[in-house]
């Protein structure tokens, strides 16, 4: 696995899989979207690129990806890189309001994962972990989640390489992929022929940008004209 994955998902659509296929984003529902949200900022746009190329790392955390579909929207962005996704903001689940809204966050390098599903703006599950620790277990699991935690994904160790006796079953990254396909119906590693190519998935880029302060400078005082009258 090598996807490093930043998305906060607001699903009503009952297919999203057939709608991030038949349809493009929206740049100007996304920008009044982002708008609400940031009300205090100037929000400008940028360009259209891949799911895939959306995300950034800590340095772009004024930048902001959206993909606004009909019943499906996504925000990728560092902000959403979470270990522990019930500490989302909640600002986040206000607006849009969404019957499903779904956090993923994938790191290789540091070899984590999390996920979060709220339903309806409740907090439903909630996991995090790397190989060897967990950050957030919350929640039942999910049905899909059973066959990783019996152990039928096991955690592959180098050969001259001991497993730690705390290493969990399953990598957590994989957790996660299966929760894209679970939950939208596609996933980054793994991809099913029937499923969405996330390089085709297109998102809107903006920056979110400080205000411009307008200065308003008061005109000059006026002298009365019979004042100039008298100096001459």
């Amino acid at each position: 696995m090598s996807a490093s994955v930043s998305t906060l998902w607001y699903v009503d659509a009952p297919d999203p899989a057939a709608v991030l296929r038949e349809f493009s984003p929206d740049r100007d529902a996304a920008h009044a979207l982002l708008s609400r949200l940031f009300p205090d900022r100037r929000v400008d746009p940028g360009e259209c690129v891949p799911l895939t190329d959306a995300g950034g790392h800590e340095e772009d955390a004024e930048r902001i990806w959206v993909g606004s579909y009909p019943g499906v929207t996504v925000v990728s962005g560092p902000r959403f890189r979470l270990r522990r996704p019930s500490e989302l903001p909640s600002m986040w689940l206000r607006t849009p309001a969404s019957e499903r809204t779904y956090l993923l966050a994938s790191d290789p390098p540091g070899a984590w994962g999390s996920f979060a599903a709220w339903e309806c703006g409740r907090l439903r599950r909630a996991f995090g972990a790397s190989t060897v620790e967990f950050f957030e277990d919350d929640g039942l699991p999910f049905v899909w989640e059973r066959p990783f935690w019996a152990g039928e994904h096991p955690l592959r160790w180098p050969p001259d390489v001991p497993p730690p006796p705390q290493s969990l079953p399953f990598h957590p990254r994989k957790l996660v992929e299966e929760a894209h396909g679970a939950w939208l119906g596609f996933r980054y590693v793994g991809r099913r022929d029937t499923e969405p190519d996330p390089r085709e998935i297109r998102m809107w880029s903006f920056a979110l940008r400080s205000p411009v302060l307008r200065v308003s400078v008061p005109a000059a005082p006026r002298i009365a004209w019979w004042r100039r009258l008298a100096t001459r």
